[in-house]
This record gives structure tokens, C-alpha cells and sequence, in this order.
């Protein structure tokens, strides 16, 4: 998932549920109607995050109410929606990404809705020709690595994923679980498109190296990245996790101290491209209202307060990038994708196969 680094703002009473009863009187049962008829609901990850006058901004133009229903991560979420599709919870769902994507469609839970601010969005982040889901933002998963560490221990870079089975990096990295954690199962598909499924060295080899290399694989990208990792706000001792290209600008802004630089650097080899979704679900109850939504979150305003809240790139290309973001966080130049549909055909295997090997 594509998941938000570091910040998670709470947005106020009146995003959460409202579970208080309205039926004292006709008068508040009339009340209640009019509420929900203003009203659209927006399921999400637990790494959702957005500025609170973003937030006002969208109530002021629309006149809607946004009420933010936080589900767990991307999975769990899609699975809430899954379950709940003849009797959706919320209008529309954002989180979804391309290692879930075609579940998510293949389950029929999205209507068409082609946005006109799709003309801003790269062709390459759109991965529906129906417009069921729309790329409302980007990352990139990738190793980053702790520079003290590296610097003070003389120890060289890895230059790729199979360095990392190297004597050299024994005990040094720390992945996240692909069956439990969005980016670990970003990390796996970016080594099974490295080293593939067949031939003299596959990906199954690989995580058997890796994990004769003491390799440690944590349940999820927190406990990695702050009780495993060593660089930045982490507090433990191995110096290479699997994070993403724009965790260093977060430590940065984040600090207690004025930096320059991040104490965190980014391994750009094996980086796999997530890209989040947002679509409106089939029996919303407020369509319309829902449409309005998937524009606001394309709209320039929402898409700039991306970077600094979620800590991942803007999908729309007119956004621009705060400087303190971009001084401190790269893009790869070609980074690792594979088809969604590839993904669906084939996750519940590649995560049976990465269990036995690895734990």
C-alpha cells in the first residue's frame, strides 16, 4: 500500500463516524435525512491523510460533507469492500493499488467514471481503459539504507538485489512480510521480475540466499522501519530496510533538529512503482456526490498537499512538488512493474511459495 510515511492527521470529529441516533423527533429524523443527503463517504486506508483546510476547501466548494471511514491497510480495506458490495459502506474507496487492482475489478465493485481531469495524468499511471479506478497518486518501493552506518563501517553500497546475498550484508536487511505488509509484497514481485521463475537462479533461489544471509522479514514497514532499521527514526541495528524513494524527505521534515541533509539514503536497484486508486463504488448511495470527490482528489489543490502528508507523488502532472520534498527524494528512471492482471493470476501462490521458503 501505497502507504503515507510518518503522518497520519486526525481530521476532526466530524470526519469520523457519526453513530448518534437522530430520532427523537421528526424534526431531527428530517435533520439526519438532509445530513446524508449531503454527505459522501470516503473508505480508506489507515494512512490516509490530508490537510485540514484541503479538507474545508472541498465541504466550502461542493457543499458536501466528507466523512472518512479508515479500514485498515490497502488489503484489509479492499476486503471490508469485498464483503460489504451489496450494501456499500461509502461512496467511494481510494487506496487501491496496482498489486491488488485486479481483484478489486475482477470483483465488479467500481462504476465507470472517466474524469476530465484525466487529461492531466500520465497514460502510464492509467491501468483501466473502462475508468473504474483512477491513479490519484505514485511510489516507489525500494531499499533505503542507513548513511552513518555505511560511511563509519567502510562498507560499500549493494550495487543490486543480489548483492544483497553477499557475506558482506549478513544480518544487515530488513524486509517487510509480502503476505502482511504492502510494500514487503511490492519487494517480492520487484525480485520475481529480477530473477523470474525459471531458468539456472530464480526468485525462489534468491530468498533462499537471502534468508541463509539472515535476512529478517517483520510483519509490517512500522516495525521494520522503527524498531529494525538503524538510519533516521529508527532504533535498531541493521542498516538496509525496505522502505521508499521518499521516506528521506520525511525524515527531514520530521526532525527535531534542523537537517540539510537525510540521514537516510535510497538504493534505487529493484525499485517497484505502487500506484493508488480511487473509484466509485457500484451502489454508492450519493453518485453524484461521489463524482465530485474523484475530481477534487485529481484537482491541483489536493494533489499538492500529496507530497507532504502522504509522502508519495501527485498523479496529476500540473502539481507541483514542495521544494523540501524534492531536495531529498528521487524518482527511479525505469522502475519495475508487472501487469495487475499477472499479479491477481498468480499472488496467492508467489505468497504460499515466499512462506515455505523463507519462514
Amino acid at each position: 500500500m501505497l502507504t503515507g510515511l510518518f503522518l497520519n492527521l486526525t481530521l476532526g470529529a466530524g470526519c469520523g463516524w457519526d453513530e448518534e441516533a437522530s430520532t427523537s423527533s421528526t424534526g431531527d429524523a428530517k435533520d439526519g435525512k438532509d445530513k446524508a443527503a449531503r454527505e459522501v463517504v470516503l473508505m480508506t486506508h489507515d494512512s490516509f491523510a490530508v490537510s485540514e483546510g484541503v479538507l474545508a476547501s472541498f465541504q466550502e466548494q461542493t457543499g458536501l460533507e466528507l466523512r472518512i471511514l479508515k479500514s485498515g491497510d490497502a488489503g484489509a480495506m479492499l476486503n471490508q469492500a469485498i464483503l460489504t458490495k451489496d450494501n456499500p459502506l461509502a461512496d467511494v474507496v481510494f487506496g487501491v493499488d496496482n498489486t491488488f487492482l485486479s481483484r478489486a475489478l475482477d470483483e465488479g465493485l467500481f462504476r465507470p467514471y472517466e474524469s476530465p481531469l484525466l487529461s492531466k495524468v500520465p497514460d502510464s499511471l492509467e491501468m483501466d481503459p473502462e475508468h473504474r479506478m483512477t491513479p490519484v497518486d505514485f511510489g516507489d518501493v525500494c531499499l533505503n539504507y542507513d548513511k552513518a552506518y555505511f560511511e563509519e563501517s567502510g562498507v560499500s553500497l549493494p550495487g543490486d538485489l543480489r548483492d544483497l546475498t553477499k557475506e558482506v550484508y549478513r544480518g544487515l536487511l530488513v524486509v517487510e512480510d509480502p503476505a502482511s505488509s504492502s510494500p514487503g509484497l511490492a519487494f517480492l514481485l520487484a525480485t520475481i521480475a529480477e530473477f523470474g521463475e525459471g531458468g539456472a537462479y530464480t526468485w525462489r533461489d534468491y530468498w533462499r540466499d537471502l534468508r541463509e544471509n539472515d535476512a529478517l522479514a517483520v510483519s509490517g514497514w512500522e516495525e521494520a522501519y522503527y524498531s529494525e532499521f538503524s538510519g533516521g527514526s529508527g532504533s535498531g541495528e541493521r542498516p538496509l530496510v525496505v522502505s521508499y524513494a521518499s521516506s528521506p524527505p520525511a525524515e527531514v521534515i520530521f526532525a527535531e533538529e534542523d537537517l540539510t541533509e537525510a540521514p537516510t539514503g535510497v538504493i534505487l536497484a529493484g525499485a517497484f512503482r505502487q500506484i493508488e486508486f480511487a473509484g466509485i463504488l457500484e451502489g454508492a448511495a450519493h453518485p453524484g456526490a461521489a463524482e465530485k470527490l474523484i475530481d477534487f482528489l485529481l484537482s491541483v489543490e489536493f494533489q499538492e498537499d500529496i507530497p507532504l502528508n502522504m509522502f508519495v507523488f501527485p498523479a496529476n502532472e500540473e502539481a507541483g512538488l514542495p521544494g523540501e520534498f524534492l531536495r531529498h527524494t528521487v524518482i527511479p528512471e525505469d522502475p519495475i512493474s508487472i501487469d495487475p492482471g499477472e499479479i491477481e493470476d498468480n499472488r496467492s501462490r508467489w505468497l504460499e511459495e515466499w512462506t515455505e521458503i523463507f519462514l
